[in-house]
């Protein structure tokens, strides 16, 4: 069940976006995590994937799906931390769940290290 949401989107909610493809070529409407907002009317997400692939990358985060979930994800996937996108929060269609604190810590290890904070 997707949730509309009016407000601004915080760290650690997993939303559907159209998420743009690197090359800019064209979008597909995916999960990704919100990992910052609040500062203007944009909202910068990481793509989630549902493609697990047999070695984990170190920009990487693997989303283990459990009962009783709270991300939304209807099975195992990934995060690719490091596939950031900013884009307005108004073309958000909705949150569907919220990443555990456990896992969006890794997720901010990713960062860090990747830009040197």
């Amino acid at each position: 069940m997707i949730l509309k949401e009016e407000d601004m989107y915080k760290q650690k909610d997993i939303v559907l976006v159209p998420f743009p493809f690197t090359d800019l070529s064209g979008e597909k409407v995916r999960p990704a995590l919100v990992i910052g907002s609040g500062i203007s009317d944009d909202v910068t997400l990481s793509f989630v994937s549902s493609i697990i692939s047999k070695n984990l990358l170190k920009n990487e985060v693997f989303i283990k799906i459990k009962e009783k979930d709270k991300t939304g994800l209807k099975t195992n996937s990934l995060i690719k931390v490091l596939k950031i996108a900013t884009l307005e929060n108004k073309i958000i269609l909705g949150k569907i769940g919220e990443l555990d604190e456990d896992n969006f810590r890794l997720v901010k290890q990713i960062i860090k290290k990747y830009f040197n904070l």
